[in-house]
């Protein structure tokens, strides 16, 4: 299952290397004091500030790496491109990946002049975590801080849409378990990345755990301002999900469809198998772009 959301990127990021794929124009630049915090930026050419695609990689928050290269085609299709690395929960526990996603877009912001981008119509896409990271910097209230002494932090965080593939939108061990089913909660991404050593532990302790888990989950900061977003999951399994894939299941998007439903704000929700009327995510992309999202 997990091939299918990828392939779904394959016209916005790269996962493989050839004789054709286009090299960064700015390679591994840091965006934070971490080591694991480096970017890669492939710069469209355009002689006014165009929008901006960043890519967050998957891997569960404990493993994956930014892409190195990306098929030529990506820097026609009129925007800029980013790939960034993170701390992943080896290194630092949750919320580390997030806040290190969103810690780009704000140094993304700082170069807006100099790499030509468009501050109001950046976006983000990513499968699994990396879906998960881009619907959370979605929704959360924008982390500027004015006044900080770090320049970068008194940029906005905020993006005009996302694009996710078989992303988390929560880590409720028992709200997974009702709508989802064992497989979901079971997968170290949901119990490891907030310090649990399985899931057990997680829910028999999840007063400890409880506040991180709630924070770092998408749906929790979903509210009537937030950007638009187009989500697609590959697997449609019968609830409840037992064995097998449950960490990119379908449910995951229904949860979030609905609450984007209750607050009224656009959540284009596509299963394999079930597909629905509407546009698909390069059609989504440039509508994003075009009507510039509202972002800073």
């Amino acid at each position: 299952m997990k091939a299918i959301y990828i392939l779904l990127l394959a016209n916005l990021t790269a996962t493989s290397l050839s004789a054709q794929d286009v090299a960064p124009t700015y390679k591994h630049v840091s965006y934070g004091s971490h080591k694991e915090m480096k970017l890669n930026f492939w710069k469209a050419k355009a002689t006014e500030p165009i929008p901006l695609l960043v890519h967050i990689h998957g891997g569960g928050w404990l493993g994956g790496k930014k892409n190195e290269a990306i098929p030529p085609d990506t820097l026609k299709q009129g925007h800029s491109y980013c790939s960034i690395d993170y701390r992943l929960a080896g290194t630092q526990l949750l919320p580390a990946a997030v806040h290190d996603a969103a810690r780009a877009i704000q140094f993304l912001r700082t170069k807006a002049k100099e790499w030509n981008i468009d501050p109001s119509r950046i976006a983000v896409t990513g499968g699994s975590a990396g879906a998960a990271s881009s619907l959370w910097l979605a929704y959360h209230d924008d982390l500027a801080d004015p006044r900080n002494e770090d320049f970068v932090l008194r940029q906005s965080s905020r993006v005009c849409g996302a694009i996710a593939m078989g992303g988390q939108t929560t880590l409720d061990p028992f709200l997974l378990e009702k709508e989802i089913g064992l497989a979901a909660i079971k997968h170290p991404m949901i119990w490891k990345t907030v310090g649990a050593t399985s899931h057990e532990h997680l829910k028999k302790h999840w007063d400890r755990y409880k506040t991180l888990s709630i924070e770092c989950s998408p749906i929790t900061h979903v509210t009537k301002d937030d950007p638009p977003v187009w989500i697609r999951y590959g697997n449609p399994a019968p609830v409840p999900v037992i064995k097998g894939d449950g960490i990119h299941h379908a449910g995951f998007g229904r949860l979030l469809k609905k609450k984007c439903e209750e607050v009224g704000i656009k959540c284009h929700l596509q299963v394999a198998g079930h597909e629905q009327p509407g546009i698909n995510n390069s059609e989504f992309l440039k509508r994003i772009f075009t009507e510039q999202g509202g972002s800073p």
